[in-house]
Parts: C-alpha cells; structure tokens; sequence
C-alpha cells in the first residue's frame, strides 16, 4: 500500500484577475506530486460533496444556507476575502469533503494527506481570512459521528493562530486544540487554543523545531488522540509575504518528518491538510507544499503502515 492523497479537479475555482489569494496552487500542487514520482495516480482518492447536514455540525444553519446560495452580504465576503460565485461555493464544499476522507482515510491506513484544508479562521457563524468552512472542526464532527475517533488532537502549525477552531472547541474536552503561531500577525484578536505558544517575528530553524520538540511528545502521551489533525502551513517561511517568521525550505520538510514520525511512530494516527502559504513565486510555494507529501511518503514506507 502507498500513501493515500486526496484531491479533487475542483478544489481550484476562478478568482478575479490579480486576486492574492494563490488559488492554482492546488492544481500545480497535484502536478507536482505526479511529475516528480512523489505519488502515481493510484494513490489520489477523490472526494465526494459532503451533505449539508454535516456542515452543520459546526456552522449555523442560517450561515451555510446564506453561504451556498449565494445570499451572503457584501460585508460578510468582505471580512472572507474572497467574492462568492457557484464554483467557489462548489470548491469550498468539496475540500470540506477532501479533508473528511483524509480523516477517514487516516483512521484506516495511519496516515494520509489532503492537498487542500486548513480553513481554520472559519467560525461557526462566519468566515474569515480566506476561510469560508472550517474543514478540520466539520471533519473532527464527522468522524467522532461516525463513531470512528472520540478524543482528537488538532496540531496547528499554520503562521497564524487558529482561531475559528479554537472558538468552536473552546467548551469541547474531546477535541484538543494546540496552535504555533507568530505572535504579531493575523487575527488581531486572538482566540484560546488548549495550547496556544505564540512565537516571536524572525524565529528560525532550529529555534521553532526545538520549541515543537518541546511540546508534541508530551501532547501526545497526555491528550492520547484517536487522530491528529495536522494543518502543515507553509507560511511560517521566510519568503513568505503573510508570515513574518524565517524558516527555510530544509526547515520546513525536518518540520514535517518530525510531526509525522512523532506521532506515527508512537502509533497515532495522522490526518493533513496543507494550510496557509502565500509566496509570491508560485513554483516555490507548490515546492513548499509538497514537502507535507514528500515527508509523508517517506514516513508511511519507514513505519510500513
């Protein structure tokens, strides 16, 4: 067996000329993984549209109905950044669904990673920050639904605080909530995670692994998760135009092989998601997200699962 990797033609939507959001690093993300044998074709599984009932295991029903028929107002599209239209609402869904089948798919085979997810600035009754529904916080409701996990770990190493997560777990023992993130950057108004360690603008390689290495294990023996939800954002790098701290390409992958390995080799199951990343050249940023996939890869076949 390979590593299972989920995607979807879909999770790429049009997005009005010169808009900053890097929407078609997700198709050049798939590309990628393929051109270089990081993945064959086998080892892509597609997501199907989740039901709008799941949805709602985490958002109003009056803000997803608003959301998917287009009745969102000017103010609320705003405070998302991105301008609704059918095949964005259709794409927003869809990676909803890519990160429930990453959690399934995870539950089953120990590992496996989506190629889109991390909308965690969504709250219950709003988006915000580029995130319309809170993939990970819906997909914790499906699989604990679902009776597959009960107790869950979410490991936000996205730049930015996980706000919209931390506020829909804040009263939730079963779903514990660790964020990493650069102090003074978006949001503004910090929510509280279980675990919050804000980390200060510049910090580089070896400092942020160092203070990771300080925490994970001992997470890890404490919460006992039935799954860990890993948000491997990129943004944390130096070249990135949203992020403010300093790691390297080589910091980022040891990043990835030390989550991963951490929790597999202790026997903890992983679900990924690729999370932030907004470089300005967009065949280094695609790089940077494969490293999640490259590191995987190399973990699944290490720890044969």
């Amino acid at each position: 067996m390979d590593l299972p990797i989920i995607y979807h033609s879909n999770y790429v939507a049009p997005l009005p000329e010169g808009h900053r959001f890097p929407m078609s690093k997700f198709g050049k993300l798939y590309k990628v993984l393929l051109n270089d044998g990081v993945a064959q074709a086998e080892q892509f599984h597609t997501p199907q549209l989740p039901p709008q009932e799941l949805i709602e295991l985490v958002h109003t029903p009056d803000y997803v109905k608003a959301y998917c028929e287009g009745t969102l107002d000017f103010k609320a599209q705003r405070r998302i950044g991105l301008p609704w239209s059918p095949a964005l609402m259709n794409r927003t869904c869809v990676a909803v669904g890519g990160t429930i089948l990453t959690a399934q798919m995870a539950l089953s085979q120990g590992l496996a990673c989506n190629t889109a997810g991390g909308t965690h600035h969504a709250f219950p009754n709003y988006g915000s920050g580029f995130c319309i529904f809170n993939d990970l916080a819906i997909a914790c409701r499906v699989v604990q639904k679902q009776g597959l996990a009960q107790k869950i770990l979410i490991v936000d190493l996205d730049v930015h605080q996980g706000d919209g997560t931390a506020f829909i777990f804040q009263d939730d023992d079963s779903v514990f909530t660790f964020s990493m993130h650069c102090e003074v950057n978006f949001p503004g108004t910090k929510q509280q995670s279980d675990l919050d360690v804000p980390l200060p603008v510049g910090m580089e390689d070896d400092a942020y692994l160092q203070t990771l290495a300080n925490y994970l294990p001992d997470l890890l023996s404490e919460v006992k998760p039935d799954l860990v939800f890993y948000d491997a954002g990129v943004d944390p790098h130096i070249g990135d135009r949203l992020g403010k701290l300093a790691l390297t390409d080589t910091g980022i992958f040891r990043r990835e092989m030390q989550v991963l390995s951490t929790c597999v080799s202790a026997g903890y199951p992983v679900a990924c998601v690729i999370g932030g990343g907004y470089a300005d050249d967009m065949n280094s940023l695609v790089w940077r997200h494969s490293l999640l996939h490259r590191a995987a890869s190399q973990v699944y076949h290490q720890f044969q699962l």
